[in-house]
């Protein structure tokens, strides 16, 4: 994904258009979520954790094997019921650079919604200051990070009180069962055993939200599977519309009188 700051001199000429297809995102089965949108996730998808490092991230399942995303139909539409907001604020990413304190807003240029000035919003207006929508979209994506730094910290506190522990998964492929590795969860039991101390601890530090939303969002596994099966229906009316013959191969053809007649 090549990333480029907007900057005048770069974008000053150029527009965008905002996506509407999630093709991108069609071989990515966990996709980071932040705590702000939990209330829609948690009846949506299964959250899960995954390592990162020595740490903890917050997911959405969004298949159990590599390379797959059973909410990305064959089109790139989504075909779940909320799409996680970083997928949203696709083409645009905050990054920090090393050598600097301050993130700089980027733009991935392969993404297909890159235009020329005139075709879509505008990144600056004539003088030179942001435009409109490029300021909405900077205030999502900065509310984005600030959820995310606030959901790592939650998703340590758990972690550092010994609460996610892995969560094994059997997948059923023909006539194999396959064993899921990777992905976590909260120890309920363990959560439910805290002591008082330990429980207003978590409490404090706004943990407790997220391991109660991941538990609960442990019921949505039957969304995978629903998804799945739709999956298998639009490639099949897919594959079946490719295979459709065309007008040239059903034997007929149009006069030179505007009507159709077989040939």
């Amino acid at each position: 994904m090549p990333l480029t700051a907007i900057t005048p001199e770069q974008f000053a000429a150029k527009s965008w258009k905002r996506n509407t297809d999630y093709a991108f995102a069609a071989r990515t089965n966990v996709l980071p979520v932040i705590a702000a949108e939990l209330s829609h996730l948690v009846p949506a998808m299964p959250l899960a954790f995954v390592r990162a490092d020595a740490a903890f991230q917050l997911v959405a399942v969004a298949a159990l094997q590599r390379d797959e995303n059973f909410f990305v139909a064959p089109d790139g539409r989504w075909i779940g019921d909320y799409v996680p907001a970083t997928l949203r604020a696709h083409p645009f990413r905050l990054l920090k650079p090393q050598d600097r304190d301050e993130s700089v807003l980027c733009f991935d240029t392969d993404s297909g919604l890159l235009a020329e000035a005139g075709q879509g919003m505008a990144f600056f207006d004539e003088a030179g200051a942001p435009a409109p929508a490029l300021k909405d979209m900077l205030g999502f994506l900065a509310q984005i990070e600030s959820s995310r730094t606030a959901t790592q910290a939650a998703a340590d506190a758990l972690q550092s009180a010994g609460l996610i522990q892995a969560w094994p998964l059997n997948l059923r492929q023909g006539e194999q069962t396959l064993t899921v590795d990777g992905l976590y969860r909260i120890d309920e039991a363990g959560l439910n055993a805290l002591p008082d101390e330990g429980f207003l601890s978590l409490r404090k530090s706004g943990a407790l939200p997220l391991a109660y939303a991941q538990l609960l969002s442990m019921n949505q596994l039957n969304k995978l599977q629903q998804a799945a099966t739709l999956q298998a229906k639009l490639r099949e009316q897919a594959r079946a519309a490719s295979q459709a013959p065309g007008i040239a191969d059903l034997g007929f053809r149009m006069s030179e009188g505007g009507t159709f007649k077989f040939s």
